[in-house]
């Protein structure tokens, strides 16, 4: 069952016997899209034993490709593939087609979002104009506009021009804003620079894309933090090297925070022998070691969140030679399945760990109101019903995604979700 966005919703429910992240069983109340104390008059009620009631997911790094690529998604499809993922709110990236890099075309993505969201769209505005890395965008703006923008990144694209990345944290700083990069030197892994260099990309005959390519941009990007006394998030960490930079910024207390994403905690670089495109993404796969120094830094907190990095694309796209395929994997709607497989059933995070990494932090550093709260009276109905011991094998064919790049495909995985509720509205249910 989905509600298509805007159109009248049931707003009573009760939620009976959901046990609770901290193990607590309870019912709870749902009336007018907030949790209140007691069961409402006329109440739906979903019987939700043996079923765990999270705060809905929030993710820091969604390309929904509106405007510009309705082809491969768009906002209605991307975040019905959220609600599927039990998100309720979903960070919009810039690099859309024009890009987000003024106040008017970021209010635009907040409409789009208001008018054809299955979860909340927050935008995320570019650094730089156009993404060109040679003039700021006007942040500022973005800022005081009614979209209140306040994570911006030219991810897809490196900041480079170290002046200028200064300039960017000077000028947010004020306001509290974010700057998200993707760590990137692109002299170390230019344009053909396609998978992580290794025995791998020697035998595949692959352009190498090190991992020091990495962890040299986030350690020079950690330093103009501490410099600007701003903050600085990190994209798509993908190698033991990363981590340590981190892992070092943090202890200096630099106001630094980082992401994985959810194929950099489960695939590697072998998944590339067949050269499928699927497996083609920026940054590259990893090889074990840099799998488990991701996996570790999730568990101790170096690393954050989870970021999806959810990249539709046509199959035009990928169909090419894999050193010129668009690189990019959908992530959705398997994200929280695949930290279940890597982290909760591997005895590395518990439940409670795991909502901080997918919703309260991630909430937190987007600074969006009303988005991974604890689930009391008082909150906004946002939450995600899970069934932990349910599995099944990933089909691309049943994606809500327009795009069909699923690296999953194929694959047993946990199938968690089985109901997503945003502002009291049911936006998924198996």
């Amino acid at each position: 069952m989905t509600n298509t966005p805007g159109s009248p919703a049931n707003n009573a429910f009760v939620i009976a016997g959901a046990r609770l992240a901290d193990g607590t069983t309870t019912d709870l109340h749902v009336a007018d899209g907030v949790l209140v104390d007691d069961a409402p008059t006329g109440a739906r009620r979903i019987d939700a034993d043996g079923l765990l009631a999270l705060p809905g997911l929030v993710d820091l790094h969604t390309h929904l490709r509106e405007p510009g690529r309705e082809d491969t998604e768009t906002v209605a499809s991307g975040t019905l593939a959220a609600a599927r993922g039990g998100f309720t709110a979903v960070h919009a990236m810039a690099n859309t087609e024009p890009v987000t890099d003024d106040a008017e075309k970021a209010e635009y993505i907040q409409l789009l979002g208001e008018r054809d969201g299955h979860c909340q769209v927050i935008p995320v505005g570019a650094v730089t104009k156009n993404l060109d890395g040679n003039q700021l965008a006007e942040m500022g703006l973005m800022a005081k506009s009614r979209a209140k923008v306040r994570i911006f990144s030219d991810d897809g694209k490196c900041v480079m021009d170290s002046l200028l990345m200064r300039r960017a944290l000077d000028w947010v700083r004020p306001f509290g804003g974010v700057i998200a990069q993707h760590s990137q030197d692109s002299q170390l892994a230019g344009p053909g620079a396609c998978c992580h260099e290794s025995e791998y990309s020697g035998r595949l005959g692959l352009g190498g894309w090190p991992a020091q390519a990495e962890s040299v941009i986030i350690a020079r990007d950690v330093q103009l933090a501490e410099l600007t006394r701003s903050r600085l998030h990190v994209c798509h960490v993908s190698t033991a090297e990363g981590v340590d930079v981190v892992r070092w910024a943090k202890k200096r207390g630099i106001n630094v925070t980082a992401e994985v994403t959810p194929h950099h905690l489960l695939l590697g670089t072998r998944e590339l022998e067949g050269y499928d495109t699927t497996y083609k993404v920026n940054p590259p796969l990893r090889t074990d070691e840099h799998i488990e120094a991701v996996r570790e830094a999730l568990a101790d907190g170096t690393i954050d969140v989870v970021g999806t990095d959810h990249a539709p694309h046509a199959a035009q796209d990928k169909d090419h030679a894999f050193v010129d395929a668009r690189p990019g994997m959908l992530g959705l709607e398997q994200a929280l399945a695949v930290v279940l497989e890597t982290m909760v059933e591997a005895g590395r995070m518990d439940w409670p760990t795991l909502v901080e990494r997918m919703s309260s932090t991630p909430a937190r550093i987007g600074q969006v109101e009303r988005q991974g709260q604890a689930l009391v009276p008082g909150s906004v109905a946002n939450l995600v019903l899970v069934d932990p011991s349910a599995r099944a094998v990933v089909s691309k064919d049943s994606s809500a995604s327009r795009s069909r790049n699923n690296p999953y495909h194929g694959r047993e995985l946990p199938d968690p979700v089985v109901l997503t509720m945003w502002k009291g509205r049911v936006t998924h249910q198996r």
